[in-house]
């Protein structure tokens, strides 16, 4: 079976902590080159929830720990006539733009297969200490994963341990992370202020192997924004067993 690439992003906090996902971003993301889209939670405006359907249809959404339920417009009620008055009995197609509203999701985590690999994805507000390896490992086997996506700090992480693949893609926006005691602050030495390096990772999954792309969105000292991408790859039961 092809692969097919799979688009991991979460914490967007969009609009109480940041714009918008970066324009520089959605130039790289254009329809028709991603099959799926894991979605990590705090998908919080309906406009991005649009943007990422018409990406990919197959968007699989966890809860984060803001997910607050979002309508731009009062949507008309099913079966309204929203095209005025007169005749056609016909079903009215509501007049409500695609942002209007989006499906708050309950699920904690979700588990999708590619190839031979089992990948779980959850927010991960419910991993306890957040984001240690340990409590990870444990929810990965709990979940009977090969690999694990989580989110909640937005910052970048990704690594293997006992057989098993972890990723974090960070915030897709930069968002700050009530986590991060410096709320991203201290800045790392490329001249970056307030916040996190915005970050989403694109899955490529050919049989055993999983190929990572990471894109972080960079300003150098004058303010210049550039993309980078870095490869990771991970092969299920790469030390034999």
């Amino acid at each position: 079976m092809a692969s097919r690439l799979v688009l991991v992003l979460g914490d967007l906090f969009i609009p109480d902590r940041a714009i918008d996902i970066p324009a520089k971003f959605k130039k790289l993301l254009t329809p028709g080159k991603i099959g799926q889209i894991l979605c990590l939670g705090n998908l919080t405006s309906p406009s991005v929830y649009a943007f990422l359907r018409q990406l990919a249809p197959d968007l699989q959404l966890v809860k984060g720990d803001f997910d607050i339920p979002l309508t731009s417009a009062a949507a008309p009620s099913q079966g309204q006539n929203v095209g005025g008055s007169g005749g056609g009995g016909g079903t009215a197609q509501t007049g409500a733009a695609p942002e209007a509203a989006f499906p708050i999701p309950t699920a904690l985590s979700k588990v999708v297969t590619h190839g031979s690999l089992r990948i779980g994805f959850t927010h991960g507000d419910s991993i306890l200490p957040p984001g240690d390896p340990d409590a990870l490992l444990i929810a990965a086997r709990q979940m009977d994963v090969d690999v694990l996506c989580w989110g909640g700090t937005c910052r970048f992480e990704a690594y293997e341990m006992e057989g098993k693949f972890f990723i974090n893609p960070g915030s897709a926006t930069g968002a700050v992370s009530w986590l991060d005691e410096t709320l991203g602050g201290e800045g790392d030495g490329d001249g970056e202020g307030v916040g996190n390096v915005p970050s989403f990772v694109l899955m490529d999954v050919q049989g055993d192997v999983l190929v990572l792309y990471v894109y972080q969105l960079r300003k150098d000292a004058e303010g210049k924004e550039t993309v980078g991408v870095e490869k990771v790859s991970f092969r299920k039961n790469a030390g034999g067993t």
